[in-house]
């Protein structure tokens, strides 16, 4: 394959991609508008999925590294009322690595290895049909021309218009998310309570939900269902970067919770507030030559934990399936679209009723799909 290929974000799908080209040894640019891998924090932990996740790793020859760094007990799960009673309190059995997690720079670094990324390169636009190939137009004005540009630059993608005009809608669902650090010797009585993986607690309309990563970090997330096409309410919507005015916003939307679990609130560090977006369950595109999309920029969906999985799967499948020696890579590119939209639709539906069973006015719909998961 002696094509100039470019892939248009380093996230996992876009990584995953690269890294099993370069496995087969062809050569692949990686874009990436972060100046440096440290940049911004990479975010919280991800389980990876037998036959989805650690299937790409496998791919991508990296999957006994992967469970050297993976957390099997970070599977577990345990589930609260609003009042604190305990309802659920799963853990795997010992040698269970269905779902083992992993940091997400953890993930990151061990899927960079060798790959040519050219850190700092804002893609402003792509437009393909050009007589010597597809066109990246890059932010600082310079532009560079290619044969395949596979945008995996995650949910406001500058890549998918080039394919799709459709952009993601809002699920009637924001996330706030902070952060609390060396859990265990400074907030052990909530280390307790997290355990080794996870504590989600559901009321009506509104979840929190604590998830341990690596090195004492813990990542908490408050979820409720609130408009989004409305005035900013200085009182209910204060400014992100005022963590006092956020903690206060959430205790008060959380009041009459079990104290503990507002004190997962109470001594977060610092607030993040992500109104979750989502593409229609079915989206598809027209096949354009030269331009295709993977994970988030194709089939963004709710965070239930299928997403980055996906992501990895159809960057690894997509190299895989190019790395063939095909005398058709456009024909190899419209091939595994179908496969993808197939897949994805299936997963988007799934995770849309997901969140709107764990984001409930009957929270006895989160614990009855926790319940239905695990017997599945």
């Amino acid at each position: 394959m002696r094509h100039r290929t470019a892939v248009v974000g380093g996230g996992p799908a876009g990584l995953t991609f690269a890294r099993v080209l370069h496995r087969h040894g062809h050569p692949v640019t990686v874009l990436e508008r972060d100046p440096a891998p440290d940049a911004r924090p990479p975010g919280g932990t991800l389980d990876l999925r037998e036959g989805q996740g650690q299937r790409a790793l496998e791919m991508a020859g990296l999957l006994a590294e992967f469970q050297a760094l993976s957390r099997p007990e970070g599977q577990a799960m345990r589930i609260l009322d609003p009042d604190g009673t305990v309802l659920r309190d799963w853990r795997p059995a010992p040698g269970e690595r269905a779902n083992p997690e992993i940091d997400r720079g953890q993930l990151r670094d061990l899927l960079l290895g060798p790959l040519d990324v050219q850190w700092g390169r804002g893609v402003a636009k792509v437009v393909p049909g050009g007589p010597d190939g597809v066109r990246v137009h890059f932010e600082d004005g310079r532009q560079e021309t290619y044969d395949l540009v596979v945008g995996a630059d995650g949910a406001w993608s500058r890549v998918r218009p080039a394919v799709s005009s459709v952009t993601p809608h809002y699920t009637g669902v924001t996330l706030v998310e902070t952060s609390l650090d060396d859990i265990d010797t400074r907030h052990p009585d909530l280390a307790r309570l997290i355990g080794d993986g996870s504590v989600a607690v559901y009321g009506v309309n509104r979840a929190v939900v604590a998830q341990r990563n690596s090195g004492g970090h813990v990542k908490v997330y408050a979820q409720y269902r609130a408009p989004l096409d409305r005035r900013p309410d200085p009182e209910r919507d204060p400014d992100p970067a005022d963590a006092e005015a956020v903690r206060a916003g959430l205790l008060a939307l959380f009041d009459g919770w079990a104290a503990p679990v507002l004190d997962l609130l109470r001594h977060g560090t610092a607030f993040a507030r992500r109104p979750l977006h989502a593409l229609p369950v079915s989206h598809t595109w027209t096949h354009v030559p030269g331009v295709t999309l993977l994970g988030d920029a194709a089939h963004l969906m709710p965070p239930l934990g299928a997403g980055a999985n996906l992501a990895m799967l159809d960057g690894a499948e997509l190299a895989e399936s190019l790395a063939a020696g095909l005398d058709d890579p456009d024909e190899t590119v419209r091939a595994f679209e179908e496969r993808m939209w197939a897949r994805a639709a299936r997963w988007a539906e799934i995770t849309t009723a997901g969140l709107e069973r764990l984001v409930s006015p009957d929270p006895a719909e989160a614990l009855a799909l926790f319940d239905q998961v695990q017997q599945s």
